[in-house]
């Protein structure tokens, strides 16, 4: 798990913090948390689906009432909750929206945490069938203790076997990793 005190001192993770509390305020009448967790999930799908998007938040030369008029109406269209547009709008007044998907991320860690899970990012050289990351999930949730979920990626270059990265943990059984170590014992 990332250390949550390392989080919560950077900017992204001030502000993430900061939007988890009111999150969490809000959640004693209608699941917060959840509910800026899907807006926020929403949102990082905007901004991987649109270059447009990617590149309004990060342009210094669009203006703070420009970003504002712009980033809500991506919040209207996307039907995120008043809270989630009201961050959005903060942001764009603090020209701070090029820092969101920092923020995206540093939520996502805050709330795991809260949840008691950890998240584990699984690379193989072929993609993993679902019985595969199941029996995964089962195997790391123990060694952990915790609920882990899984994030799955696909490198070819690593010929064969895993590489499960947790928190600062990383776990590397991977082929290339192996004919790596092989190779440096043979020189030396």
């Amino acid at each position: 798990m990332e250390n949550s005190a390392g989080i919560q001192a950077s900017l992204a993770g001030r502000y993430a913090s900061a939007l988890f509390d009111l999150a969490a305020e809000a959640g004693a009448k209608k699941d917060g948390v959840s509910k800026v967790e899907t807006d926020l999930d929403k949102l990082q799908a905007a901004l991987t689906d649109s270059a447009d998007l990617t590149n309004l938040i990060s342009n210094p030369q669009v203006s703070r009432d420009q970003a504002a008029l712009a980033i809500a109406a991506v919040g209207k269209k996307l039907k995120v909750s008043s809270l989630t547009q009201n961050f959005l709008g903060v942001l764009a007044a603090n020209r701070r929206l090029g820092d969101l998907p920092g923020m995206i991320r540093a939520f996502g860690t805050i709330a795991a945490a809260q949840r008691g899970e950890v998240t584990a990012t699984v690379t193989s050289a072929h993609a993993l069938s679902e019985s595969q990351l199941s029996t995964l999930k089962d195997k790391l949730t123990a060694r952990e203790g915790r609920t882990v979920k899984l994030s799955a990626d696909v490198d070819p270059d690593l010929l064969g076997g895993l590489v499960v990265t947790i928190g600062s943990k990383r776990i590397d059984g991977s082929i290339r990793t192996r004919l790596n170590s092989l190779a440096q014992a043979m020189k030396g």
